[in-house]
Parts: C-alpha cells; sequence; structure tokens
C-alpha cells in the first residue's frame, strides 16, 4: 500500500514535469517557426520590390504568392494560377499613400495565409502571401511527437519508480512484517531486520533500543516477583503457623507462650507491610514523574536527621564540607535520605552515634554498626541482598537498592565502603546540574555506576 501510494505521488509529480516541459517546448518550437515566417514573409516581400522596381518578376515558390495593387485598387497576380488574395483596407491605404507596410492574416479556399504589403517606388505596393500550411504540419507532428515521448517518458519514470521505491522500502515492510509479529505474539526476543546508515536504518535502531529497554523491563518485572515471591514465602509461613497453632490450642496454651505466639504475629506482619511497601515503591517508582529541582542537601540532611532523632531517640550529626547546590527530584531524594539513615540506625549499635556527611554534590550517611566487607559492598545495593553478618537484623533488603534505583535514574553513582574505627559509610554522590529535564526511566542493574566514597 505504502509503495502504491509513493509511486503514485512519484508518477503525478513527473507527469507534472513534463507535462510543464512538454507546454514550455511546444510554445518555444511555436514561437520559433513564427519568427522564422515572419522573416521570410520579410525577405520575400524586399526581394519582391527590388525585382519589381527593376521590371524583373520575382520566381515563383509553391508556398508564396505575390500581387500588385495599384492606388485604385486594381490588383494584378504575379505568380501564374496563384491564388488571389483579398485587399484590405490596410493595403489599400498603402498602395494610396505609398507609405509605410501592412500585415494581415487571411483565409483563401480554407487555406490560412500571413500578408505582407509594402509601397513600390513607382506608386502602388506589393502583396506578398506565405501560406501557413507547411507551419502547420510542423506544428502538429511536434505536437504529437512531444506527446507521445512525454507518456512514453512517463510510462518508464513509473515502472522505475514502482522498482525503485520497492528497493528503498523493502526495509520498511520487514521492518513492519516484524514488529507486526511481535505485537502479535509479545515475543521481545524477535530479532529486528538488519539496519543500515540511512535514515531506515536510523529508525531500525532506534527500535532495537526500545526493543531493547523492553526485554531489559521485562527481565527486571520477572526477576522482581520471583524474588518477592521467595521473600515473602518466609514471614507469610512464620504468620500462617503461628496462627494455626493459635486455632489448634484454642486457650490451651500457656499464657507466656500465647504472648510469644502474638508477639511474632506483630512482628511477621510488621515486616509484611513494610515488605510490600517497599516492593511497591520499587515496583512503581512513584517519583519517577516528579519534576527536577534545586535541592539543598544540607538543608535536606538536617531536616531528615531531625525526623528520625525524634523518632529513634538515636545521636545524628550532620557535618557539611564545602556542599554545593544540585538539581534532583526532591521527594526522591528524601527517601534516599530517609532509607540511608534507616539502614544506619538499625544496623548501628544503641547510644553509638551516626553522621552524616554532606560535602560537594554527595551525601554520605556513617554507622558503627558490624560494617560492610570488601566483597560485599557492590552487592548491598541488589535487590534483597542480606549480608552474612546481618541475617539476623530485621529488615526487607530492598532499602539501598531503592536509594541506588532513584539516585543512578538522576544520573549519580552510589557507593558503601567500611568506615574507619568500625562501621560502614553508604551514600550517594549527584552530578553537575543533574538532572535538567525529568527523568526518562530508571537504570536498575545491580552495580550500576558505583564509585568510591566522598571522605
Amino acid at each position: 500500500m505504502l509503495r502504491t501510494k509513493v509511486t503514485a505521488v512519484a508518477v503525478a509529480a513527473a507527469a507534472l514535469a513534463m507535462a510543464l516541459a512538454a507546454v514550455m517546448s511546444y510554445r518555444g518550437v511555436s514561437d520559433l517557426v513564427a519568427g522564422e515566417l515572419d522573416r521570410g514573409l520579410e525577405d520575400r516581400a524586399n526581394t519582391a520590390v527590388r525585382l519589381l522596381t527593376a521590371d524583373l518578376t520575382p520566381p515563383p515558390r509553391d508556398d508564396m504568392t505575390e500581387q500588385v495593387l495599384s492606388a485604385d485598387g486594381t490588383v494584378r497576380t504575379l505568380a501564374p494560377g496563384g491564388p488571389r488574395l483579398p485587399v484590405s483596407a490596410g493595403a489599400l491605404r498603402v498602395a494610396r499613400s505609398g507609405q509605410g507596410e501592412s500585415r494581415a492574416d487571411l483565409v483563401v479556399d480554407g487555406t490560412e495565409y500571413g500578408t505582407l504589403t509594402r509601397p513600390l517606388p513607382g506608386g502602388g505596393a506589393v502583396t506578398v502571401g506565405q501560406s501557413y500550411a507547411g507551419a502547420a504540419r510542423v506544428d502538429d507532428a511536434f505536437l504529437w511527437r512531444v506527446s507521445g515521448t512525454t507518456a512514453a517518458a512517463l510510462a518508464l519514470s513509473a515502472l522505475l519508480s514502482w522498482l525503485v521505491l520497492g528497493r528503498i522500502l523493502r526495509p520498511v515492510r520487514d521492518l513492519v512484517r516484524t514488529t507486526g509479529h511481535i505485537t502479535a505474539t509479545r515475543d521481545l526476543s524477535t530479532a529486528l531486520p538488519p539496519a543500515g546508515t540511512d535514515e531506515i536504518g536510523r529508525l531500525t535502531r532506534s527500535f532495537e533500543t526500545m526493543l531493547t529497554a523492553l526485554r531489559r523491563s521485562r527481565a527486571q518485572q520477572q526477576q522482581l516477583v520471583q524474588d518477592a515471591s521467595h521473600e515473602l514465602r518466609t514471614p507469610l509461613t512464620s504468620v500462617r503457623g503461628s496462627a494455626e497453632l493459635l486455632q489448634r490450642a484454642r486457650g490451651r496454651l500457656d499464657p507466656r507462650d500465647e504472648e510469644q505466639i502474638l508477639t511474632t504475629l506483630v512482628t511477621e506482619t510488621a515486616a509484611l507491610d513494610d515488605l510490600v511497601r517497599e516492593l511497591v515503591d520499587l515496583a512503581t517508582d512513584r517519583h519517577t514523574d516528579e519534576d527536577p529541582a534545586a535541592v539543598d542537601l544540607v538543608g535536606l540532611a538536617e531536616d531528615t536527621a531531625e525526623r528520625h532523632r525524634t523518632r529513634t531517640g538515636r545521636t545524628i550529626t550532620v557535618t557539611t564540607e564545602g556542599p554545593e547546590a544540585v538539581r534532583a527530584r526532591p521527594r526522591a531524594l528524601q527517601r534516599c535520605v530517609d532509607n540511608l539513615l534507616s539502614n544506619a540506625v538499625k544496623f548501628s549499635p544503641a547510644g553509638t552515634p551516626i553522621t552524616v556527611h554532606v560535602a560537594g554534590r554527595g551525601l554520605a550517611v556513617r554507622d558503627r554498626g558490624p560494617g560492610i566487607a570488601p566483597g560485599e559492598r557492590d552487592a548491598v545495593f541488589d535487590r534483597f541482598y542480606r549480608g552474612p553478618r546481618t541475617q539476623a537484623t530485621p529488615g526487607s533488603g530492598l532499602g539501598l537498592a531503592i536509594v541506588h534505583d532513584i539516585v543512578t535514574a538522576d544520573g549519580g553513582t552510589v557507593f558503601a565502603t567500611g568506615a574507619d574505627g568500625g562501621g560502614a559509610e553508604v551514600g550517594f554522590v549527584l552530578p553537575p546540574g543533574a538532572p535538567a529535564a525529568r527523568p526518562a526511566g530508571r537504570r536498575t542493574a545491580p552495580t550500576a555506576r558505583r564509585r568510591r566514597p566522598i571522605a
């Protein structure tokens, strides 16, 4: 269908161009023939005047006829057997006055003549008539040839357009067929046609980029579902077991045992609530559509630290070193700092201080917990990762994964390392002036854009 439409447009454009060229050529040739006829008529009139002045008669020509016109209107034909030309008022005026000239187009016995009347030195005038029959035949023959040539060129142009456009549009048809197959089957593993170096090749590469993003997104969704189902199974099993035990006992348990089971139910239910909430945040990234704005990292750190002081009663100190304003999604960045502080509070022993350090465009939270082994410094940002030394600590293993996703979506980097004197230092660094526009999407590779600490 596209090939037919494009061919029709190309043929229409070619037809218009050829028709215009044919008309211009025809008019040019017609003007050229008319000019030649006028010059031939003038030359014949000049010759006739000179010969008649010398008492000679012009030699006959098949396409010419001459006659002498006296002042009283008498006509004498010079060509034997030639047609008699009607006398026009202009020709009679020239014959009487002996001055000027007169031109006229006349029809004699169905043949059109062009006439030119000029005065004779001895009085009267001579009228020369030239038949247009030969010129009309040439004109008609040229018109037919031009029309035939134009029609043949148009047909050839249509054929070539059909063949060339078919070759040009073949990659488009292949791309349409492949994308249609992907749409119908939802098979994202289908390979797209090879991409060339032209515009269609760039379009194919754009589709390939989009398809790669879709493949990655589907793989991440499947991985998230698998991880979530695995992580949800443990607390659900605990809740179900405790609930079944209470159901079977029906008040026969010792109060201390019953209290322990109820405590387990509450604890596991709270863990499930946190896990589901963080899974929803991780899967939907509710801050993706948030517009970037200038963010004061020091003010954000102070506000977040104050909320955690009030909530937990812990000692949280904010230090600065040449802080710079950054451009990021404010609520998303606040979630990052919240998660970092919650992580530090969870792993730091009671009574130990927690430090938030802001330097340049980076922020780091230091705790006094068990620390992070060198081999785990990338893995802590993976979903549901729990290090060997933190297995007993409650948590979903999603807090730092959310930090990683938010920061890398804004073009920043995350890091985790051990701190001098014990504990761990976890944070992020945002790029200069990033991002200047709304983030296009998230980067969620487990080890993407990790870097060294800022302090």
